[in-house]
């Protein structure tokens, strides 16, 4: 498609995923500290969320924070809490605006109380917004999300002839919402990094090398592209 002039397809994802990978790499390839990528990808985000809104993508789920990611260094660590607070202070007001409904899935532990605070109002301001749902997986593992959902039906005394995927999914982070169609991964890798393991079963996957702070409308395009010109056969086979 590199020589291809791109078009919108009419077939477009509901529900997009995106594993933002690569912050550090691009950052390492210019010479600057990490937290700048984190910084630069943060900036990239404003534009993503302008051209999901263009497309007429609905929801768009990020992985902004796992629950490995408490494993790295505690000064990045604490950039890239710096980085979120930043984030709620500055942005929260336009996203209310341009009518984002914001997410979080994932646990607040970890977190300190007033960033808790903040990301609560976050939520509560712009709940009844339309345009665009957006997900901050931020604390989040898909295992984590499983093991959570696992307990609370055991504390909540469900029979086990009374579970099924439907029941599951009530008890997930993202209850309520429909599985993402498109799950997209930056900076080259090939695999979900425990990423919406549930919701993710029949999405169709894509990866780009592009680092995130490079991965522009014209990337998200592409992605669109390859989407469009899938089969989805949510494991059956297609009649002729």
């Amino acid at each position: 498609m590199a020589d291809e002039v791109l078009t919108l397809p009419e077939r477009i994802p509901y529900h997009v995923a995106v594993i933002m990978d690569g912050n550090g790499r691009w950052a390492k390839s210019r010479g600057l500290p990490r937290l700048a990528g984190h910084r630069a990808g943060v900036e990239n985000l404003r534009r993503i969320l302008r051209a999901c809104s263009e497309f007429g993508i609905k929801i768009l789920t990020i992985y902004a924070f796992s629950t490995e990611n408490w494993g790295r260094p505690e000064a990045e660590v604490r950039g890239l809490m710096n980085i979120l607070e930043t984030v709620i202070d500055r942005e929260l007001n336009q996203l209310n605006a341009n009518g984002v409904q914001l997410r979080h899935i994932g646990e607040l532990d970890g977190l300190s109380a007033m960033l808790q605070a903040k990301v609560r109002k976050a939520i509560d301001m712009t709940r009844n917004n339309d345009q665009l749902v957006l997900n901050v997986a931020f604390n989040y593992g898909g295992r984590q999300d499983l093991l959570q959902a696992i307990r609370r039906i055991v504390e909540d005394g469900v029979p086990s002839e009374e579970i099924d995927e439907k029941l599951v999914d009530y008890y997930l982070y993202t209850a309520g919402q429909p599985d993402p169609d498109l799950v997209i991964r930056t900076a080259g890798e090939m695999r979900l990094s425990n990423f919406l393991l549930w919701q993710a079963s029949y999405a169709e996957y894509y990866a780009t090398p592009a680092y995130w702070p490079d991965f522009d409308r014209d990337e998200l395009l592409k992605a669109l592209v390859y989407f469009a010109r899938r089969e989805r056969r949510f494991g059956l086979v297609l009649q002729p």
